[in-house]
Parts: C-alpha cells; sequence; structure tokens
C-alpha cells in the first residue's frame, strides 16, 4: 500500500493574526478546515498536524488526524514549514514502521481548499509520475513592477514596468499567454526526493489548477474577516443532522426570544417566546439528546422556562463557555458533539469550543460568520424547531403546529 502522508503545520504562535489556526471560518477552526480537507481526499492515508500548541493538537485529534508535538527549535517565526514537514515525517514513520511514499505540505491559511485540490497535487505525484506538484490559479492580468532603485539614473523609481507584457503594446486577453499564481494551499512531494533535496520543488513540478474565487491566504487581520464574509457563499451547504450531534445547548434572549423587552407601568418586563421552539425542545429531548438553557444573567423566567420544557438550565455564568465545558465534562459528551445556538457576541467562545455552532436568522454579524449553520428563522420565531427539523427530519416535519406564534412571559432584558 502507497503511504501519502498529509503534514499539516500549525504553529501555535502568529504575529498578524493571534490564535490564527483556531480562529474559526464558517463555524470551524482554520486547522479543522484543513484536515477535513486531507481527510476527504481519495488519496490520503494519513494526516498530521504539527503544531506547538496542545489546543491546536486538541482540535486536530478531535477532527481525525493525529498531532505530533513540534519541536521549540522549528516553532518560530524564522523556521520552515519543510523542517515542520520532515519533523513530522520522522515522526510517523517512528510510530509506524512504515516509510512514507510522497508527502502533502497543507497549510491552514489557505481556508477555502478542498478534498478535490488535495487529491489533485497527491494524484500528480502518485499517479501521473510528477516529482512536485503544487496548487496553483490561472489569471491574465498584466503585471506591474516599479524600477528598481538603482535604475533611477536612468529611469524614475517611479516609473512603472511590465512584468509580463512590453507597457507600449496591450494584446487583448485571448491572445496573451495563460500565467498562474501558486495559492500556497497544497503541495505534494515524492518523499525519497524531498529528503535529498530538502525542498518542496524539485524534478518536474506539476501545476494543479484550482478555482480562482477560493485562492486566499489569510496574513492578517483583514484576510481573516474577508474569508469569514465568503464562507457563506464557497463553503458547501451543511445542515447536521441527529447522528452528527449528541447535545444541544440554547441561547436563551435572542435565541427564544427576539431580544425585545416590553416594561409594563410598574416596571415588570414581559418577552415572548415561541410555541414552536417548545414542540421542537421536546421532541429532541424526547429523542435522546441531552439539552441545556446557557444563560449569563441569573434570570427567574429563564428558569421557570427550563422547568416548563424539562430541560436544565445553568445561568448566572460570567463565562459561558467555561460552564459549557465543564457542563460537557460532567455529562461525558464530547465538545465536538455539541450543537450550540447563539445570537450575540458574548456566544462566540462557545461557538469556537462547539462541533456545531449555530446562529439564528437575526443574530449579530459577526456571529453568522463564526457560525457553522444558520437558521432561516429569527430568534424567538420558532429558530429552534427548525434546527430540531434538521436534526429530526421528517419525524417532526410531519408534525403540524397549530399554536399562536408568541406565548407573553415575564423577564429580565439580559442574558
Amino acid at each position: 500500500m502507497t503511504t501519502v502522508l498529509a503534514v499539516i503545520p500549525a504553529r501555535g504562535g502568529s504575529k498578524g493574526v493571534p490564535g490564527k489556526n483556531l480562529a474559526a471560518v464558517g463555524g470551524l477552526p482554520l486547522v479543522v478546515r484543513a484536515v477535513r480537507a486531507c481527510t476527504g481526499a481519495r488519496l490520503v492515508t494519513d494526516v498530521v498536524v504539527s503544531t506547538d500548541d496542545p489546543a491546536i493538537a486538541d482540535a486536530a485529534r478531535a477532527a481525525g488526524a493525529e498531532a505530533v508535538q513540534r519541536p521549540a527549535a522549528i516553532a518560530g517565526d524564522t523556521a520552515t514549514s519543510e523542517s515542520a514537514v520532515i519533523h513530522a515525517m520522522d515522526a510517523y514513520e517512528s510510530m509506524h514502521g512504515r516509510p512514507v511514499d510522497a508527502v502533502l505540505l497543507v497549510q491552514c491559511t489557505s481556508p477555502f481548499i478542498t478534498p478535490a485540490d488535495v487529491d489533485g497535487v497527491a494524484s500528480a505525484v502518485v499517479e501521473d509520475g510528477a516529482d512536485t506538484a503544487v496548487t496553483v490559479a490561472s489569471f491574465h492580468a498584466f503585471v506591474w513592477r516599479r524600477a528598481p532603485a538603482e535604475a533611477a539614473v536612468a529611469v524614475l523609481a517611479e516609473d512603472g514596468q511590465g512584468v509580463n507584457h512590453d507597457k507600449a503594446h496591450r494584446p487583448r486577453r485571448q491572445d496573451r499567454p495563460e500565467d498562474f499564481v501558486e495559492t500556497g494551499a497544497a503541495y505534494a512531494m515524492d518523499a525519497q526526493g524531498f529528503r535529498t533535496h530538502g525542498h518542496r520543488f524539485f524534478g518536474r513540478t506539476a501545476l494543479v489548477e484550482t478555482d480562482p474565487a477560493r485562492v486566499l491566504e489569510i496574513d492578517d487581520p483583514h484576510d481573516l474577516a474577508r474569508a469569514r464574509a465568503l464562507a457563506p457563499l464557497l463553503d458547501e451547504a451543511a445542515l447536521p443532522v441527529r447522528e452528527d450531534v449528541d447535545a444541544v445547548v440554547l441561547d436563551f434572549d435572542g435565541t427564544q426570544t427576539d431580544d425585545k423587552v416590553l416594561i409594563d407601568a410598574d416596571g415588570r418586563e414581559i418577552v415572548a417566546v415561541h410555541r414552536g421552539d417548545g414542540l421542537g425542545i421536546a421532541h429532541l429531548r424526547r429523542a435522546g439528546l441531552r439539552m441545556l438553557i446557557l444563560s449569563t444573567e441569573q434570570n427567574p423566567v429563564v428558569a421557570a422556562r427550563a422547568r416548563k420544557l424539562q430541560i436544565p438550565v445553568l445561568h448566572g455564568v460570567d463565562r459561558k463557555d467555561l460552564a459549557l465545558k465543564q457542563w460537557c465534562e460532567e455529562q461525558g459528551i464530547a465538545p465536538e458533539r455539541v450543537l450550540y445556538v447563539g445570537n450575540d457576541v458574548n456566544d462566540l467562545p462557545c461557538f469556537h469550543l462547539v462541533g456545531w455552532p449555530v446562529a439564528v436568522a437575526s443574530a449579530h454579524g459577526s456571529v453568522r460568520a463564526s457560525a457553522r449553520a444558520v437558521t432561516a428563522t429569527p430568534g424567538g420565531e420558532g429558530a429552534i424547531r427548525e434546527i430540531a427539523a434538521w436534526l429530526l427530519g421528517p419525524a417532526l416535519d410531519g408534525v403540524p403546529v397549530h399554536v399562536p406564534s408568541h406565548t407573553p412571559t415575564p423577564n429580565s432584558p439580559q442574558k
């Protein structure tokens, strides 16, 4: 059997974007997106994440990869990706007792890499006989460069010079040669040749074309913001089903309500909840899913609603993510098997903890951008029932809901 090892370098330090490799895009940490692209590839037999960060290692293992502890000597800003790949190859061969035939370098910083991209570079080396392969995207742009400083005597330093064209002649797009830009997403190398040469390009290099629309490397916060904005457009739509989830954890205000508060003349506060949500929660509970309401404020109405729904509640907690993590440990539930529903920025730490962060349609923009799935229904208008239908399918879709849309309940406005 040919061993094709995908190595994903993911160190903990990053000056441009602190904690970058655990930053969520489309509801998934960047390292998890890279792991899934590799595990979904036909030719990849093993996936290793090389890291110096325990949290990244935990996320990698939960996503289905092995984690290799990277020594400090090759984990700094000046360390090369090649050094991490060679170390990971050595560790893999030592652990498994078999040689690597082809090795892939896959970057977390390319969030929209696909299994097809990974298979493309692997196939070029394993099946087509190339020595190395790289993902590229075609472009027909005119490339310019400023004149070098030493040429300032002969030509103004600001005088633009054509790189791939004569600036005095501008041929039509179809008459210009096709150029390619290296995407930075994936590379493949014959393992023996890589050990011999010590770098990712040697011998015959195959160019594996990818979709230019998916080319984005995250180097600074602006790149991360663009990735999060593009994720709903570029990611394949994915909704959880019952087999994906062991527990459902719900925020309250803005998720089970519309985030509005009515105040009467005596200062009493009233909110509205959706009876369809109650029906959905009842079906989720009967289906064997663990349920929890998690709220920041110590709020009598939250406890009253939880009692009516017959599910536990944790409220009055300063750190929702820490409370959720402790609850998962006590219940023996893996966080990646938890679906968490939220609507505002104080839900983001929980989003980064669970496998299925879900935003309601009315959620804050940053929450929707960080979610793995977004409901079509706003909070307080049946969003929880919609999620229940995702998980239970026809078992719930076939149940008509002939109830008033809202029921008044006294509440405090805080989450």
